[in-house]
């Protein structure tokens, strides 16, 4: 389908596989790339889609990339807008920078155990390209005539996730650290390398980021608005309550995922109850644990 403009010169591309986002941020010095998809095919596509839509831009370049973590998915077209557009910068938080190499060799090896899935062979191909420029906390990208702020919310998805916020659109693009598609039913994207117990209070940092009538943007999915990420807040939020009680009862990380009531379907949630033990001081646990 092409990019679809959301608000004021923010436009994002939904692309099939993986239901991923690549969002297009837009100002007098040019296109700011917010996740790059899975592959360097995949990404290829995705310079098509910008090229159709930047034609008709007084300022058609792209000046920068962002990877809103270190995920394949959206990270695994680095190269490949580098490659055309020359020694663009990309961003990320430090620890997604640190991690995307790493995080994409793992998924290499996991595409070795799946011989049929159509993706496998791009996907082993991809040269893993991080981020070259990082930061901590929080930090302003100059388009000419609009800032782009990056904030680390803190963790949930991933230890190193990031949100974009572009205060004149009055749009966050969240990453994952928000889910709306119907490919995974709105189920966060709670993988083994997750923080569900920091995951409430960091989106409580993007609500503070957002008002009534914000355009939030998640990595996978329809945009949303401020309702919908409150009410995935909350239910995050008794994911964690529920395993720091079942952890704080001494029930065993092994019978937890059957100890209580989840508001996701238990197959879900295994990875995140382990997270979630280990994240706990041990104050927090009693035993038996194992």
């Amino acid at each position: 389908m092409g990019f679809t403009e959301i608000a004021d010169r923010v436009w994002v591309a939904r692309y099939d596989w993986f239901d991923v986002n690549v969002t297009l941020v837009g100002g007098d010095r040019g296109l700011l790339v917010v996740d790059t998809h899975a592959s360097e095919p995949a990404a290829r596509g995705v310079v098509d889609d910008v090229r159709r839509l930047a034609a008709g831009l007084p300022a058609p370049g792209v000046v920068g990339v962002v990877n809103t973590h270190e995920h394949f998915d959206h990270t695994f077209g680095n190269g490949v807008f580098r490659h055309e557009y020359g020694d663009i910068p990309i961003h990320a938080h430090e620890v997604a920078a640190e991690r995307t190499l790493p995080a994409g060799e793992r998924i290499k090896t996991l595409y070795d155990t799946e011989p049929h899935d159509p993706h496998r062979d791009e996907v082993q191909r991809t040269t893993i390209v991080p981020a070259d420029h990082t930061f901590s906390s929080a930090v302003a990208l100059d388009l000419g005539d609009r800032m782009v702020e990056l904030v680390h919310p803190g963790r949930g998805h991933t230890g190193g996730d990031l949100v974009v916020r572009v205060p004149d659109a009055d749009v966050v693009l969240a990453g994952d650290l928000v889910e709306e598609s119907a490919a995974r039913n709105g189920v966060p994207g709670f993988g083994a390398d997750c923080y569900p117990m920091d995951w409430p209070l960091s989106l409580d940092i993007v609500l503070g980021l957002t008002g009534a009538a914000t355009v939030i943007v998640p990595g996978h999915g329809a945009p949303v608005d401020r309702e919908f990420v409150e009410e995935q807040r909350n239910a995050i939020g008794v994911v964690a309550e529920t395993i720091r009680d079942l952890a704080t009862r001494g029930v065993p990380v092994d019978q937890a995922l059957d100890a209580a009531q989840w508001p996701y379907p238990r197959e879900e949630l295994e990875h995140a109850v382990r997270r979630g033990y280990e994240q706990l001081p041990r104050s927090q646990r009693r035993l038996p644990l194992v």
